[in-house]
């Protein structure tokens, strides 16, 4: 199984920095590794669904990232403190949320999202897992909606809940209620804008059309389409209605180039539609 052989690397690479004899070693081995990137791979997969099977393998995680956690501490170095602990601390929280998620599945992760005395980046994980297998009924919209629906909630968690609301049809207003509040907030519409579009275009909802005409206009432009609220609103127009009009970004809707630009971000917006991607928690 691949999430295994994922798994498999990343507690062998952590098994490594155990052996590091300095954190100049721990660092370097931290690199040649690419630990980074191996360590939220693992992690991805392993909480989503039908991860009962990764129990043993998870455990395993989490008690290595508990022991190379302490052995980093106790270097006192300012980079490893620094840099390499955060990131540590992270996937401990994220591996500790997925097995809960092996163990006990839904339940077991809303008792974690419910616990305050939790910490912050566990409760997290939990609600990203859960949002991961997004259940039907349960009161699971319901917490999803919460957030969404609350002003100051936490941006991690609205984030979350922003990409879950993909997999509730019939919701779509929620989205567009959060758009509308956060339009003229530029820190938080750069954030959450792009996440919030994603979910609308999923959830392809003739609702969304007043919105995407509006932004044909008055959105903001990105070279990246996943950033691109314009691109984001002429491919969803398509879809929803079959026609590309002009924008402020492609004035001459017919052009040859403008379809083909349409047709490459549609292409890799419907391979990013089940990606839900963690943010940092601070």
């Amino acid at each position: 199984m691949e999430t295994l052989r994922l798994l498999g690397k990343f507690a062998a690479g952590l098994e490594r920095l155990l052996e590091a004899r300095d954190a100049a070693a721990l660092d370097a081995e931290w690199e040649r590794l690419d630990l980074g990137r191996a360590g939220w791979e693992a992690l991805a997969v392993a909480r989503r669904p039908n991860t009962e099977a990764l129990e043993p393998a998870l455990s395993e995680v989490d008690r290595l990232l508990l022991a190379v956690l302490e052995r980093s501490r106790a270097f006192l170095d300012p980079h490893v403190v620094t840099f390499r602990v955060p990131e540590l601390e992270r996937w401990q929280h994220a591996a500790a949320a997925a097995l809960v998620g092996a163990r006990w599945g839904v339940a077991g992760l809303r008792t974690v999202i419910g616990d305050l005395r939790a910490p912050l980046g566990r409760r997290y994980f939990a609600f990203l897992a859960l949002a991961e297998r997004h259940p039907q009924g349960g009161g699971t919209w319901e917490l999803f909606a919460k957030y969404l629906e609350t002003p100051g909630a936490h941006h991690a968690f609205v984030a979350a809940a922003v990409e879950a609301a993909r997999y509730y049809p019939g919701h779509a207003d929620t989205l567009l209620a959060l758009f509308a509040r956060i339009r003229d907030d530029q820190m938080l519409r750069r954030f959450l804008g792009p996440k919030i579009l994603e979910s609308l275009y999923v959830l392809g909802d003739p609702a969304a059309l007043p919105l995407y005409r509006d932004l044909l206009v008055a959105g903001h432009t990105d070279r990246d389409p996943d950033r691109c609220e314009v691109t984001r609103a002429l491919v969803a127009v398509r879809r929803l209605t079959g026609r590309v009009v002009a924008s402020s970004k492609y004035p001459s809707a017919g052009e040859p180039e403008v379809q083909r630009a349409l047709d490459v971000a549609e292409r890799r917006f419907d391979a990013a539609r089940d990606q839900l991607i963690p943010v940092v928690v601070i």
